[in-house]
């Protein structure tokens, strides 16, 4: 009775919202690798059969998920985050490579990508060592132990080679925020990446000349006491070398197709056949579609092929070519709906445990949302982020379904867990 009375509590609204987003990314699968030859919705030799078995799968797990003691994820989170560095290594060591980075475990006919576990593994880590009831977070130790947690699997996951993974755990820093610490760390890492844009866009001198009016301008408002003039001084100094660094972090650091792939967000290149035949085709999809789309597998660029990785990190176009306008903006509010849900039942929550958890996972989908609609229409590099509950893949479908069923297994035992 008490597991029944549980399931019963949890937010309605934010499991409606998790099924629509589900639901609209099996249609779109569906549509983007349709087959007349093959019109079943349950054929495994399509993809999206393969989705539709996932999906079940989803969802007998997050039912499991309701049936297990709220408190248990909080207990062993440190094991769950011990587990994922461990495949992390794992997949070094024996791992497939796929597109370019060894990220993929091969099991088989089944293919886990660690990686994703590892952004849920330390979602809980964080939120289990923030949580606790001692822990200072303007102590330097607490401050040092909480980077160290998220920069950890990081740079497991940029040794695959998987840049567009490692960059999600960056996110973690606006848990951080919200927690009352890295608001300087964020600050940083925000300047530096509007200077390495402004160095790779205008000669590094031009740059140079922006940033030291700025620090006069500074110099010049500012109370000048001694340290004061030390401390701006110093990030002039550092703001300097880090406009000199660019140039060998861009051509040493990035492949040659991530530099590409710069270049043309830039406008410094034009690859329409090349690196940027991809992002090309997927901005011709988005906009056939016009206001109200071609319709319902009616998409010609869907139909035909035209746009490489369409059922995966490019399945925008598919909603775009065929929905319009109208079907974007129904998506964009969706996700939006989700993750404001989220972050309003993560303010509600009397543990912090379950607070800071759900800033985390909040985080995660604002990321890839952001970034793989981003790049779909040339805002942002193309770097293989899928869309939550929409890019075919049975890793990232699981351990999307499995954040968000955690959490709402968190918010429905609210009242019994502090």
């Amino acid at each position: 009775m008490r597991n029944k009375t549980i399931i019963g509590k949890i937010d309605i609204w934010l499991l409606l919202i998790y099924l629509a987003l589900v639901t609209i990314g099996f249609l779109s699968i569906y549509a983007a690798a349709y087959n007349d030859d093959c019109p079943h919705i349950y054929d495994l030799t399509q993809n999206y059969g393969k989705q539709l078995l996932f999906i079940g799968v989803s969802l007998v797990v997050g039912y499991i998920i309701l049936l297990i003691d709220a408190k248990f994820f909080n207990t062993f989170a440190f094991v769950f985050y011990a587990l994922s560095i461990l495949c992390l290594i794992l997949v070094l060591l024996v791992g497939s490579k796929i597109s370019g980075s060894t990220s993929w475990i091969q099991l088989g006919p089944v293919s886990f990508q660690p990686s994703e576990f590892a952004k849920f593994g330390t979602a809980l880590a964080l939120a289990h060592y923030l949580g606790k009831l001692d822990t200072d977070t303007r102590n330097r130790k607490t401050q040092l132990t909480a980077y160290a947690i998220v920069m950890f699997p990081m740079l497991f996951v940029l040794a695959q080679g998987d840049a567009g993974s490692a960059l999600v755990f960056f996110t973690f820093l606006l848990v951080l925020y919200r927690e009352g610490m890295g608001g300087k760390l964020l600050i940083t890492g925000v300047a530096a990446i509007v200077l390495f844009v402004l160095t790779l866009c205008f000669k590094k001198w031009y740059v140079m000349i922006g940033v030291t009016v700025i620090y006069g301008i500074f110099l010049w408002l500012m109370d000048r006491t001694r340290k004061n003039i030390i401390i701006v001084t110093t990030i002039l100094v550092a703001a300097i070398a880090f406009i000199f660094s660019v140039d060998f972090a861009f051509h040493s650091i990035l492949k040659p197709h991530q530099q590409t792939r710069i270049n043309i967000i830039l406008g410094k290149e034009q690859d329409i056949r090349g690196v940027g035949y991809n992002l090309n085709q997927s901005k011709i999809a988005i906009g056939s579609g016009g206001f109200l789309g071609k319709g319902y597998l009616q998409g010609t660029m869907t139909k035909y092929n035209f746009v490489p990785e369409q059922h995966t990190d490019f399945i925008f176009c598919t909603v775009g070519e065929e929905s319009g306008f109208v079907g974007c903006f129904v998506l964009i509010c969706l996700y939006l709906a989700l993750m404001l849900r989220v972050i309003t039942l993560a303010e509600r929550q009397r543990s912090p445990f379950s607070r800071i958890y759900g800033y985390g996972i909040a985080c995660i989908f604002f990321f890839h949302f952001a970034i793989n609609i981003g790049m779909t229409i040339g805002l942002v590099p193309v770097i293989g982020i899928p869309l939550p509950f929409l890019s075919y893949g049975g890793s990232s479908l699981l351990m999307f379904s499995i954040m968000i069923f955690v959490f709402l297994k968190q918010d429905a035992n609210r009242m019994n867990i502090l």
